[in-house]
């Protein structure tokens, strides 16, 4: 059974899906032969630390999630994938 979460637990998880719907959105820009194999990658880094409850390693992960997205999407409008 599901476990109720504090506010901030709440608000941290709701960091972390908001970043992973942002990744799938700009994977969605990626060239159609690495489309596939971006969002596995995607997938297995989220599942790596699914289970991580250090909220300030969360913190972390998030921010570097996000960094390395801007580069991926700094990436893909240099390449011209709208």
């Amino acid at each position: 059974m599901a476990q109720a979460l504090d506010l901030k637990a709440f608000i941290v998880r709701a960091r972390v899906l908001k970043l992973y719907r942002h990744a799938l959105r700009i994977a969605r820009r990626a060239p159609p032969h690495s489309r596939d194999d971006l969002r596995l990658t995607m997938r297995l880094e989220m599942e790596k630390n699914r289970y991580c409850d250090d909220r300030q390693k969360i913190r972390f992960l998030i921010s570097e999630g996000l960094q390395r997205l801007k580069v991926l999407d700094e990436m893909l409008d240099m390449q011209g994938h709208c």
